[in-house]
């Protein structure tokens, strides 16, 4: 394509952002809660002495198990890990059907099927059912938490999406703060209230999600995508808050049916193409490998030890307190992702994901030192509490939002769906494989690492790093459209200093209709009287 328009004003192409646009997202982004709570409440329940007693064995006394009941470590990761696994093919499931029958009805559905779980968990008194409920609800996580990010990726005007997709993860971290507050509440209970209670309250999140959602607009690039242009220009100007013969919102419906035009070109939609291209600038193959190892490399960086074991962990460890220890860690959670709403846009995806994983590997290291040095000691106990805090805010403020952001960005829209459904099926693969081998690592008959797991997680912070400095590019400030060329243009390491030098509706344009509508809108671009081209002129266009 052709460089010399020159750098292209990014305010011909976007209308400015309202305050609808931070309502819809942000309501949207509430599918976080169901997330994090689903994730949250089993660590405090498996911790219960009512829910060792009735779903555990008799073992001796000990200061390890001072009610004399212990849940085997088999079943608690049976438990815990059987929710990863229908996340997993949730979100898979869920990318293909966001496809049929667009975001918003895939999200409604998900929450359908995610309450029918939580029926059967909160009915069964049995292992079984406990395991079966996790696994339908699993299924309905994983179709929100994939189409949720997709959702709002296409809906975020450019210059705040970073932000909004961050309060995906805020929300996350919200609802793994309530179900610590829950089982806070719950624990004493001495029937089966202490479990059902926390399990039960799942219902409200997902009755307030699929409700709202009937009221959003449905994402204007999946009407594009179905060739419903007035469809998704009605649903642009409800996203931005502007008229439909607005010119921003004529030309930003342009540049999205040119760029979709122009993928078409060089791209089909099958799940074959995902995988298509190699490793080239412009294969598919390279943006599906980036986005799916940077999910595992988030969970690799071990922050679900804490949150799905957190409880049984510190009592493992002789810490006074466990659950309290357990909502304070959460209450950090909470507290300081905020901030990555500005530093993801100030600072940039990748100079996130770098630092990131630099601060979260001094601190993994320094637990692992500590506690290895003075085993059992109060040193070893006060540098565990104080470095996981310091260790969850830096998660929280790069990894944890930066990773859901670029997932969101880095796939063409032909395969968008797709490309993050394959990414957030990959987030629940290893986490479920962290689910399942962590008890094994730590408790008491296995592997007994107690505080020397850090040194697991630090040792794949490393690899984190070196991930993101290789292979993670910047995305800041970009169109979607935007983010489709730079991939195009630039490597990693330059793609900070990438700017946009034209439009694909200025392109395509020019390559259909010759040089003489190309000086007409390079003549447009850069004078005060700006043309744009909306759907009813591309439609005469087309028929000239």
């Amino acid at each position: 394509m052709s460089n010399h328009v020159g750098t292209v004003d990014l305010s011909l192409i976007e209308a400015p952002v309202t305050w609808r646009a931070y309502m819809i997202c942000g309501f949207a982004s509430f599918g976080g809660i169901l997330y994090g709570y689903d994730s949250g409440y089993i660590s405090g329940v498996l911790g219960m002495d009512y829910v060792k007693e009735h779903f555990g064995h008799h073992v001796p006394k000990s200061d390890d198990s001072p009610t004399g009941f212990e849940i085997a470590t088999s079943r608690k990761s049976l438990i815990t890990s059987i929710l990863s696994a229908g996340t997993f093919f949730g979100a898979i499931l869920g990318g293909a059907v966001a496809e049929m029958i667009g975001r918003r009805l895939a999200i409604m559905l998900s929450c359908l099927i995610f309450s029918v779980g939580v029926a059967v968990q909160v009915a069964t008194t049995s292992v079984g059912g406990l395991v079966a409920g996790r696994l339908v609800a699993g299924l309905g996580v994983g179709g929100v938490s994939s189409v949720v990010i997709l959702y709002v990726s296409e809906i975020s005007p450019r210059r705040v999406r970073g932000l909004l997709v961050s309060m995906y993860q805020w929300a996350i971290t919200i609802g793994l703060l309530v179900a610590s507050g829950v089982d806070q509440a719950c624990k004493n209970r001495t029937d089966s209230t202490s479990y059902r209670i926390p399990i039960a309250l799942q219902f409200i999140w997902a009755i307030i999600l699929a409700a709202g959602l009937f009221f959003l607009p449905e994402s204007p690039r999946y009407y594009v995508r179905r060739g419903r242009t007035e469809d998704a220009l009605r649903s642009l100007s409800r996203v931005r808050g502007q008229s439909l013969t607005h010119p921003a919102i004529q030309a930003e419906l342009a540049e999205i049916q040119a760029n979709y035009d122009y993928e078409k070109r060089i791209a089909s939609t099958s799940w074959a193409d995902c995988f298509k291209g190699g490793m080239s600038p412009r294969g598919n193959l390279r943006r599906v490998i980036a986005g799916t190892a940077l999910q595992m490399f988030q969970q690799w960086t071990g922050i679900n030890f804490i949150f799905y074991y957190g409880t049984t962990f510190f009592q493992q460890v002789g810490l006074q307190n466990p659950f309290l220890i357990s909502t304070i860690t959460n209450v950090v959670n909470v507290v300081t992702t905020p901030a990555s709403f500005y530093m993801v846009e100030k600072y940039g995806r990748r100079t996130l994901l770098i630092w990131g994983a630099v601060v979260m590997c001094i601190c993994e290291y320094i637990i692992a030192i500590v506690g290895v040095a003075s085993p059992d000691g109060h040193a070893a106990n006060t540098c565990l509490i104080v470095f996981v805090c310091f260790y969850i805010a830096a998660f929280a403020t790069t990894w944890g939002p930066a990773a859901w952001v670029v997932i969101g960005e880095i796939y063409p829209l032909p395969i968008r769906a797709k490309g993050v459904a394959l990414a957030t099926a990959s987030n629940w693969l290893w986490n479920c494989v962290i689910a399942v081998i962590t008890p094994y690592l730590v408790d008491k008959e296995y592997g007994n690492l107690k505080s020397k797991v850090f040194f697991v997680w630090g040792s794949a912070l490393f690899l984190c790093l070196l991930f993101a400095f290789l292979v993670i590019p910047e995305t800041k400030g970009l169109t979607l459209e935007q983010v489709d060329k730079m991939l195009e243009e630039s490597s990693p390491r330059t793609s900070a200093k990438w700017r946009p030098h034209d439009t694909f509706a200025h392109e395509m344009a020019s390559e259909q209709f010759g040089p003489g509508i190309e000086e007409q809108k390079s003549t447009a671009l850069h004078s005060d009287q700006t043309v744009h081209e909306g759907p009813l002129e591309r439609r005469r266009l087309n028929e000239c």
